[in-house]
């Protein structure tokens, strides 16, 4: 057996990532720990009977996470990105003739929806809203009011163009309400933000977000309900949801090539998640996480432009001194990867605070962000 390396936080022992690896305050592909690393060492027979265990086991316990029954959901994960996950709903549960897909759309991925609807001439509205306005149920209740046609409604639950969360909650409940059904993008709150099930019909996320594994799949937590009655509409052969279940609830097996590596890596990360105290005691993690970058910013006089659970946008400082691609570089020459901005009225730079990532990565940023400015002349508080 290999020796684990562990670190603490609170009174949980946890597996630490690898210090050989940059520190990654990003959205996703985010750090990852050592023993999430090392479960992808080995190579596995596709269609062994072992390695169909690790496909259930994982199909098994995400259901856990979400907190719903295998008799009313099913987790049916599809090759490929996290887009790969919205696709492959979008082209399947919205009917080819009575159908119409109502988008809410207040960011980069909720555009991105919109533009897979175009792509497919699926039937659909976009109802749009500023990067830093959230939606809520009276959004829903007005749109769905001046369009009774409309059989689905989409939208982002973590915006992740600001940080911003949109009210699933409320937004469900108008959806149900209007006896529709209700698609969920929840790649980047996904096992870092409780999420409710009771009124979502699709759910997708991805394996290199809150679950905090590598990149390789996405999945979707369907209504086994919702997932009958989307049969016979899918527009793509591989991104046929229903059939994708269809497959893996008969056989265990994929239809097409599995992510091999990825899913036994995502089968160690559901054990660490179970360690770590599940969802909440992740949450918890994730918020400690931002409230130190976020209070370290402001006392340099950075303060966030957006904030969230999951990630933050601060606005660029506005001196002649400050330059994005220097402050990047410095902090990737002190093993600390960020991301640009991509809200569309300011520029900004985004802080994630998800992943592998205790209290010391982040006190440690603040630090290191501090003598990068300090380095190119930008002015900070002391």
């Amino acid at each position: 057996m290999r020796r684990r390396t562990w670190c603490r936080h609170g009174s949980t022992l946890l597996p630490r990532p690898s210090p050989a690896d940059p520190k990654l305050f990003t959205p996703g592909p985010l750090t990852t720990s050592v023993s999430v690393k090392q479960a992808m060492m080995r190579d596995v027979g596709s269609r062994d009977a072992s390695f169909l265990d690790v496909i259930a086991t994982v199909r098994k316990r995400i259901l856990e996470v979400a907190g719903v029954s295998p008799a009313e959901y099913t987790c049916v994960i599809m090759q490929g990105s996290g887009t790969f996950g919205v696709e492959s709903v979008l082209t399947s549960a919205v009917p080819r003739e009575s159908g119409k897909l109502l988008i809410m759309s207040n960011g980069v991925y909720g555009r991105r929806m919109a533009q897979i609807a175009r792509v497919y001439g699926i039937a659909h509205r976009v109802v749009e809203k500023p990067e830093d306005d959230a939606f809520v149920g009276i959004d829903i209740d007005s749109a769905m009011e001046a369009d009774p046609s409309i059989t689905h409604v989409a939208v982002v639950h973590s915006e992740t163009t600001s940080g911003l969360l949109n009210d699933i909650d409320e937004i469900g409940g108008a959806v149900k309400w209007r006896n529709a059904q209700f698609i969920v993008d929840a790649m980047s709150s996904f096992a870092g933000v409780p999420v409710d099930m009771k009124n979502i019909d699709y759910l997708v996320s991805s394996s290199n977000k809150c679950l905090e594994s590598v990149p390789g799949f996405s999945f979707v937590i369907a209504r086994r309900k919702s997932l009958e009655q989307a049969a016979g509409n899918a527009r793509t052969l591989s991104l046929d949801l229903p059939a994708q279940n269809a497959g893996l609830d008969a056989n265990g097996q994929f239809r097409f090539t599995p992510p091999t590596h990825a899913l036994l890596a995502m089968r160690q990360a559901l054990d660490e998640l179970e360690i770590e105290g599940g969802v909440e005691a992740r949450h918890q993690r994730y918020k400690s996480l931002q409230r130190i970058i976020v209070k370290g910013f402001e006392r340099m006089g950075v303060p966030p432009e957006f904030r969230g659970p999951i990630i933050t946008t601060f606005a660029f400082p506005e001196q002649p001194e400050w330059n994005f691609a220097r402050f990047y570089n410095g902090l990737a020459q002190r093993r600390m990867l960020i991301y640009p901005g991509v809200i569309s009225t300011v520029p900004t730079f985004r802080i994630g605070h998800i992943g592998r990532l205790f209290e010391p990565d982040a006190y440690a940023l603040v630090d290191a962000s501090r003598e990068v400015l300090r380095d190119m002349g930008v002015k900070t508080k002391p």
